[in-house]
């Protein structure tokens, strides 16, 4: 998929794919920045570092073919929006799980996905149909009983967790607005550009050099992996609406589990065995949903047919 294409189509089932990709990568940027977090470097060096490499990277790529010409955008200031929107997700996250465990802050986030099908409503003019609303809910309540938040503890660090799961609904949101007109190129590099402008002065009064090779690797993963995931994403917002990808943000918790329990000895509990087929099972409900309305988008019909379809309205 060249970097320079613009404009939607519609291959729902293909974007799906690519959101799953897309999370597992996620999953690979918050426990590196854990890592150097849990190590002593200060998050917001962490963030720092996430951004200035994803730039670095693409400049690299970019500038000696394509010139200053690749920053080039019809919707500036929607632009410098959405990447402040990533900015916010990714400081309030880095923050919080230095306080809280990774399957505690990722299910968090998980509000998120009705964050963003609220959104899409007023912002983006998307219709969402009560299938995927009862469907999204029933995730939501899985994850409730994953995280058991009414026997934890509570710890402030939560609200940074929201504060994260807000600003990405509104960089998603955007995200599905600018892939009409905006190349990939160009939101991964103002993405970059607005990150590292920001965090830069944070950084540089807390500067602390990674101590030996694994902890070289494990920085430069938190920018690479990330790079790699919004850009999967960006994909795959040109094939499906906001709405259709948010519920697959649930995909998370497992792959969180997964790294938390084999990276820092976070055991998961009995409640993501009974909670997480919940959050599964919805998903897989909203790709056969998807599935069988791309089948029937398809299906030939006759005149006839066509002339008694032309009053019916689309199915949610």
């Amino acid at each position: 998929m060249s970097s320079l294409v613009t404009g939607h189509q519609d291959r729902r089932l293909y974007a799906i794919g690519l959101a799953l990709v897309t999370y597992a990568f996620f999953t690979v940027c918050d426990t590196s920045a854990k890592w150097m977090a849990v190590s002593g470097m200060p998050p917001l060096q962490v963030a720092f570092g996430r951004y200035a490499v994803q730039f670095a990277f693409i400049l690299g790529m970019v500038l000696p073919k394509a010139g200053l010409s690749s920053f080039r955008t019809r919707r500036p200031v929607l632009q410098v929006i959405r990447a402040l929107g990533l900015l916010g997700m990714t400081a309030f996250n880095f923050l919080a799980v230095v306080y809280l465990p990774l399957t505690m802050t990722s299910a968090i986030l998980f509000c998120m996905p009705l964050m963003i099908t609220a959104l899409s409503v007023p912002f983006l003019g998307e219709h969402v149909g009560w299938r995927r609303w009862l469907a999204i809910l029933v995730g939501f309540a899985g994850i409730l009983i994953v995280i058991q938040p009414w026997g934890a503890d509570f710890h402030w660090a939560v609200f940074l967790s929201l504060g994260s799961a807000a600003s990405g609904a509104m960089y998603y949101i955007f995200t599905r607005k600018l892939t009409a007109t905006e190349t990939t190129l160009s939101l991964q590099l103002y993405t970059g550009l607005v990150g590292t402008v920001c965090l830069a002065p944070f950084a540089v009064a807390v500067w602390m050099w990674p101590e030996g090779l694994l902890s070289w690797i494990v920085f430069l993963a938190v920018g690479l992996s990330a790079m790699t995931g919004h850009g999967i994403s960006i994909i795959a917002h040109r094939y499906a609406p906001a709405s259709v990808l948010a519920p697959f943000a649930y995909s998370q918790i497992v792959w969180m589990t997964i790294s938390g329990w084999l990276v820092f000895s976070e055991l998961p509990t009995v409640w993501l065995f009974i909670g997480g087929p919940i959050v599964i099972g919805s998903g897989l409900y909203i790709w056969l949903r998807e599935r069988t309305l791309a089948r029937a988008s398809v299906s030939p019909i006759s005149p006839a047919e066509a002339e008694q379809r032309t009053d019916v309205a689309p199915a949610p």
